[in-house]
This record gives C-alpha cells, sequence and structure tokens, in this order.
C-alpha cells in the first residue's frame, strides 16, 4: 500500500525566509500538516524517512508537474548543475569526483541568505528509481548536517510528474524548530516551484522543435 507523508506549508516566515522567498516570487501559505494527497510508493516513501536527534528537524515538500518524469529528472539528477533551477545559488563547481556516488560540489548562494558557500557530498543518484540524495558536508552556512532526499513518480493521471523532497537539520543555537522548518521548507518550496516551471517550459520547447 502506498504510504502518506506528512507535508508542512508556510506562514509566518521570519524575515531572512521572507527576502529568500521573494527573491523568486513565491506564495506563502498557511501552516499545518497536512497528508499528501498524492500517495507516494513504498518503494520511494523509505527514502524519505530519516533518522531525527534531538536537536533536529525534519520535513518533506510535494511539487506537482504537468511535465513528464524523465523530462524532470534530466534536471534534478545533474549534481554539477544545481543553479540551474535553485535560484539561491549563484554558482557551483564539482571539487571532486564524476558524478558518481561520493562526488563533491561547491556552492555559491546568493546574497541576502544567511549564508556564503556549501560543500555537498551525492549520496544517491538512482536512475531506475529516480532518487537524488545529497548531504552537506562544510561550508558557510548554519544548516549543519543537512541532508537531502528528493524522489520522483508519476503523477495519479500518468501525465505528469510528483517530487517529493524531504529534509533532515540541525536546529541552529538561537532558533527554535519552528524558525528552522519554516526557513528550509521555504527554501524547498521555491526550489521545486521553479523546477517545475523549468521542466514545463523544456517539455514545450521540445514539443516546438519536434513539430
Amino acid at each position: 500500500m502506498p504510504s502518506s507523508l506528512q507535508l508542512h506549508r508556510i506562514s509566518n516566515i521570519n524575515p531572512a525566509a521572507a527576502a529568500a522567498a521573494a527573491a523568486v516570487n513565491c506564495h506563502k501559505q498557511s501552516q499545518a500538516p497536512l497528508t499528501c494527497a498524492t500517495p507516494v510508493p513504498d518503494t520511494l516513501a523509505r527514502y524519505h524517512a530519516h533518522a531525527v536527534g534531538p536537536n533536529q528537524c525534519a520535513s518533506v515538500v510535494v511539487q506537482s508537474t504537468a511535465a513528464p518524469l524523465q523530462t524532470v529528472w534530466s534536471v534534478v539528477r545533474r549534481f554539477d548543475k544545481p543553479q540551474a533551477y535553485k535560484h539561491f545559488l549563484k554558482s557551483c563547481h564539482v571539487i571532486f569526483g564524476d558524478g558518481d556516488i561520493g562526488t563533491l560540489r561547491e556552492v555559491h548562494v546568493v546574497s541576502g541568505l544567511p549564508a556564503a558557500s556549501s560543500t555537498e557530498r551525492l549520496e544517491i543518484l538512482d536512475d531506475e528509481r529516480h532518487v537524488l540524495s545529497f548531504s552537506v558536508i562544510g561550508g558557510d552556512h548554519r544548516l549543519s548536517n543537512y541532508r537531502s532526499v528528493t524522489t520522483l513518480h508519476p503523477s495519479p493521471a500518468g501525465t505528469g510528474t510528483v517530487v517529493v523532497e524531504s529534509y533532515v537539520v540541525d536546529i541552529p543555537a538561537g532558533n527554535t524548530k519552528e524558525d528552522t522548518r519554516v526557513f528550509v521548507d521555504t527554501i524547498v518550496k521555491c526550489n521545486l516551484q521553479s523546477l517545475a516551471h523549468m521542466s514545463e517550459n523544456l517539455t514545450d520547447n521540445n514539443r516546438n522543435n519536434s513539430s
């Protein structure tokens, strides 16, 4: 049977998160736990079962898009080019590896966020199940021990894609669990909205080129 994932919508964004959201014109929503309307297959849901420590928080965000799964995956799987849809990143450089598990990248963040750079390690890249995971192992930022998992599966109608991204992260000193979750949820939500728009534009361009 499919599993249900708890999602958190965004509200009462703190000033830093609000500035980040405005950068990509995201819309705030009311805060409330809810059950994902689209069931997540068990084969993928297990990847989102994070071990959460006493000073950590975790959350999961879902985004649907009309773009085909393979088109969305072609963007997500590019560990060397996250800035293609993550607009809070201004550059990315692979510093070790060739795209396999263990590859390291260094990303630089746009101004206005409480971070400058992040060193990240590729943990999972599964082209068959459409799963990507990375962990943050260094850099100049406040999101210590951050680990993200992104999975893709076909929409119930079979004509689009459902993207699910979950994460676990340490709660920075001086912040509450809710502060941290709202801030990170905002960034993840904006990234996934950007991914959906980019994938749909790619789909339209491919159709126009083939007609």
